[in-house]
């Protein structure tokens, strides 16, 4: 702890620092107010039981303070004057801008500078550009860091949280922006602009907004002069680094191509505070006649405007943009007669009304052809099977129609030659047809699958069909089947009778023997001899 308080006499944590380090290089200068607002807006609440308003001040920004006065010992920050209520100016050294960098994830060559002698004048101009960031963002107390706190501190904090939400982070914020007319970005040359702030934030559907603030201190001349160094900016082309001419400004920043269906240019913010002798209520109706040229939009036949190649210019006052953030309708666009909340006001609502009724007519349409063609291709299926139903064959005998299988069996040839022998009748009638043409037993028979035997070594030459006995017609079983055919090489004779079943062959023998007893039949010889042949070769001749 000894080690600590000797790096950081003030008690500072690295927290406290970072939030210094993240506000002055996004803002340039400001106070510890300002900081403490933007980075930790729950010590608001924590110390409102504080007698005076400026006890509560001191309360809530004693960690912010210390963290400013341990850096401005390392030569990270410094005291850049005060404002005209008397509250101390701090900005960043040229070393604290590169600490910056790192916290902003920022290149060191776009933090800008240091903003010294900003406060020599009271700096009310910065001020009211700091005030307008702190509005537009409206930072969210964090509950999780009041849970010990008295009820009605929470309760304020959570009214402060359930209010419309602002846009972006301090990172999404850079301050003293350059829009050079000509020159480069580091060397800006004569006849551009600076703008105050440039938003971008594509989270909160703000991909790009430029902001000036304004104290009501110049004419509305003199802002009609700085918004046409905006379009000279807008305009001009530079090189990128694919080698294609692109506007300028979109080689720094990411935007869409079309803005809300619109090839405009970015919108432009106008910001008044009023504590000059300019009153912006008769100040904005004269700037709008001297920028009519940049904003006004060409009427369409739907009722919208197109602003290709404008600026979406719109403008509001500081104090409604406090009370009622960028989601309220405090913000009027030029060439519009109410009010609209930012996002609706820098876009284009009726281009987008009427795309969106343009798609759902397309849409629609398309629907409409879909179903048409489906209807189409249905009535045509329709027909296609009633002509097919018409051209279904009507059985000749019972008059009942074909089946689609039975259809296609009486219609099929072989090499030109109807397979079907009936093909004018239905299944049922064909199959009668069939039995009567060649009898009960042989359809019977025909239509009989014929019993798988064991197949033996000889069994090739059996006969696709069972016989059938000649006398009494019943069909031979597998040994008589065998026994009356000729098997093969080792064959020693063949059945005598072989159109007879077993049962008839046996009658047929009982009866030879009563009809002619004492008599044998004769039986071919089963071993006759075979004559020697002669031999004629040569080696016969020597043998003899």
């Amino acid at each position: 702890m000894a080690g600590k308080r000797k790096t950081n006499p003030a008690g500072s944590t690295n927290s406290y620092r970072g939030d210094v380090l993240r506000v002055l290089g996004a803002l340039k200068v400001a106070t510890a107010d300002q900081i403490q607002r933007i980075s930790a807006p729950h010590l608001t609440f924590r110390h409102a039981d504080k007698e005076t308003p400026s006890k509560q001040k001191q309360a809530r920004t004693a960690s912010h303070t210390g963290a400013l006065s341990d850096m401005r010992k390392h030569g990270l920050s410094e005291n850049g004057g005060s404002t005209e209520t008397g509250d101390s100016l701090r900005n960043l050294t040229p070393k604290g801008l590169e600490a910056a960098s790192y916290e902003l994830r920022r290149p060191a060559g776009e933090m800008g500078s240091t903003a010294r002698g900003a406060g020599s004048s009271g700096a009310s101009h910065p001020m009211a550009v700091n005030e307008t960031v702190i509005a537009m963002l409206r930072p969210k107390p964090n509950l999780a860091k009041l849970a010990d706190d008295p009820p009605h501190v929470q309760a304020a904090a959570r009214a402060a949280v359930d209010s419309p939400d602002g846009i972006g982070t301090i990172a999404s914020y850079w301050t003293e922006v350059p829009l050079p007319a000509t020159g480069t970005w580091n060397a800006p040359g004569k006849g551009g602009a600076q703008a105050d702030l440039v938003l971008t934030a594509p989270q909160d559907q703000v991909p790009l907004l430029f902001i000036e603030v304004d104290n009501c201190h110049e004419t509305a001349e003199e802002l009609a002069a700085k918004l046409e160094k905006y379009a000279r900016f807008f305009r001009r082309n530079a090189k990128d680094t694919d080698g294609k001419e692109r506007p300028m400004w979109r080689t720094r920043w990411s935007a869409p191509a079309t803005w809300s269906g619109d090839a405009t240019y970015p919108p432009v913010l106008l910001v008044f505070n009023h504590i000059g002798e300019r009153n912006p209520n008769r100040t904005v109706p004269r700037l709008m006649e001297l920028t009519r040229h940049l904003w006004e939009g060409e009427r369409q036949k739907a009722g919208h405007h197109r602003y290709d190649g404008r600026i979406p210019i719109i403008a509001t006052g500081l104090n409604n943009l406090r009370q009622h953030g960028p989601t309220g309708q405090v913000f009027l666009r030029f060439g519009r007669d109410h009010m609209q909340p930012l996002r609706e006001a820098i876009g284009n609502p009726r281009r987008e009304a009427a795309d969106a009724r343009a798609r759902e007519e397309t849409a629609r349409a398309q629907a409409e052809y879909q179903a048409k063609v489906q209807h189409a291709a249905q009535e045509r299926a329709a027909k296609e099977a009633a002509e097919r139903e018409a051209r279904r064959p009507v059985c000749a005998d019972c008059g009942a129609k074909f089946t689609d299988e039975r259809w296609e069996a009486a219609h099929a040839t072989d090499w030109g030659t109807p397979k079907d022998s009936h093909p004018q009748l239905c299944d049922g009638c064909n199959q009668r047809a069939t039995v009567a043409a060649v009898g009960p037993a042989a359809s019977t028979r025909e239509h009989q699958e014929p019993e798988r035997a064991a197949v033996g070594q000889h069994d090739f030459r059996r006969n696709a069909r069972r016989p059938v006995c000649t006398q009494c017609g019943a069909d031979f079983t597998d040994e008589r089947w065998r026994a009356t055919e000729r098997v093969g090489w080792g064959s020693t004779g063949q059945e005598t009778r072989p159109t007879l079943c077993g049962d008839c062959d046996q009658q047929h023998e009982t009866d030879w023997e009563q009809a002619w007893p004492g008599t044998m039949r004769q039986e071919p010889e089963k071993d006759q001899a075979v004559p020697e042949q002669k031999a004629t070769s040569w080696l016969s001749r020597l043998r003899r």
